[in-house]
């Protein structure tokens, strides 16, 4: 309010008792209001400060950044996203191994046949499990949070790699930074069974690539981003 007026409604109101009421009224009325507004504007500026630490938040989340390398959210749970360097599995510890009943002349009767063949040789979940917290061990990894791996085949079913094999098992992530995590990895598995059933690639070079340099296949075949949305096979 303007000093001058302020000043103005002081001598009046020395002058007049009526007026002393109503001016004064009128500067409570005022101050309310500014009252008011300066709690809008302090509630408003609580909820953008909210909005920007969800944001930023969310940002170090998508980049692989904040506590523990992490915070995907997955089923509920926030995941740990690990280094590139766990993308690929050792060599030494998992090579790749094949299901010598698959070969390219039966490719019709197991792999490429309409019915559930990976699923009637799959390994039962209690092998898998027991192998995946054994291989978290052997693998030195630091977060040991089982749902954060998908205890994978890296030659995958689909493609004739050996379904109890512990040199054809290893725990991949399901979060790797740059993208590379197991569910791109699916999604390559798909194209490559797709490839192979079609005849436009053989089998044996199918398990090849997959089993050297997954990574190096899915850009030869799917494109150079990674699409690690979860998806199923």
């Amino acid at each position: 309010m303007n000093k001058r007026i302020i000043i103005a409604g002081l001598l009046l109101a020395c002058l007049s008792p009526a007026a002393n009421a109503g001016f004064f009224g009128h500067i409570a009325e005022h101050a309310a209001g500014y009252a008011a507004g300066a709690i809008v504007a302090h509630e408003g500026e609580k909820a953008i400060d909210g909005y920007q630490r969800q944001h930023e938040q969310s940002q170090s989340i998508g980049q692989g950044g904040g506590a523990n390398a992490g915070g995907v959210r997955a089923d509920g749970r926030y995941a740990a996203v690990s280094p590139e360097s766990q993308a690929m599995p050792n060599p030494k510890l998992t090579p790749g191994a094949i299901n010598s009943a698959v070969t390219q002349q039966n490719l019709d009767e197991t792999i490429c046949r309409r019915g559930g063949y990976t699923k009637s040789i799959r390994p039962e979940e209690a092998y898998t499990e027991k192998l995946k917290r054994e291989q978290i061990r052997e693998y030195g990894y630091s977060d040991t949070r089982l749902y954060d791996y998908e205890e994978d085949h890296l030659i995958s079913l689909e493609l004739g790699g050996s379904p109890d094999s512990s040199k054809n098992l290893w725990p991949e992530p399901h979060h790797v930074i740059g993208g590379w995590g197991s569910y791109a990895k699916d999604k390559l598995e798909n194209r490559l069974h797709a490839l192979v059933c079609h005849g436009e690639i053989s089998l044996a070079q199918a398990q090849h690539e997959i089993a050297t340099d997954w990574i190096s296949s899915y850009k030869a075949h799917i494109g150079a981003v990674p699409n690690d949305e979860r998806s199923h096979h």
